[in-house]
């Protein structure tokens, strides 16, 4: 299943549990700290591995049955990344870290003029978002929307199409003149 399936709603079941998970996560670091989400997630995690593993046991004590070690697939598991996935990666990072930089060069050394000055205005309005938002109640309204507007979307399409078209109108029109 693809991230776009899973946006769009296609596999409820999958789409649902990922969305609370993440909603569940970011709701978690409004009230704990990182540490402490990480700490619950990994005694949660291990609780319910050591709970299937000793009611395994038990049962197949009690069956009298060698079905062996209940997670022994997935310790079986190649998880290792191999250097040619790493450098991949890592060319990757570098190729935007280094655009984003010369990107962050040209802007705060005012090579144009112009863009520098569409990048301040930026920041300054990002000063009032970040007034009234803090980042994760920004992260909070981005997860919920990539949930729900392509459904939204989907469903009233012809509709929105037809705003949109009005509303580039009267924006060509306005910067026409």
């Amino acid at each position: 299943v693809g991230a776009v399936d899973l946006l769009h709603w296609r596999d409820v079941k999958r789409s649902g549990l990922l969305f609370g998970s993440v909603l569940l996560l970011l709701f978690s670091l409004t009230q704990f700290s990182v540490v402490s989400v990480g700490a619950y997630l990994a005694l949660a995690t291990l609780s319910a591995s050591i709970s299937f593993r000793v009611y395994k046991s038990v049962l197949q004590a009690v069956q009298k049955t060698d079905e062996g070690h209940p997670f022994k697939a997935y310790l079986e598991m190649e998880i290792a990344l191999s250097p040619e996935q790493i450098s991949k990666y890592v060319d990757k990072t570098q190729l935007y870290v280094n655009y984003t930089l010369r990107e962050l060069r040209r802007l705060f050394l005012v090579q144009d003029l112009v863009d520098s000055i569409k990048f301040a205005v930026l920041m300054w309005l990002l000063t009032y978002v970040g007034a009234i938002f803090n980042g994760l109640t920004l992260l909070l309204l981005a997860v919920v929307s990539m949930f729900t507007m392509p459904v939204v979307y989907e469903k009233y399409q012809t509709q929105i199409d037809q705003y949109l078209g009005l509303v580039r109108t009267q924006v060509n029109s306005i910067m026409g003149k």
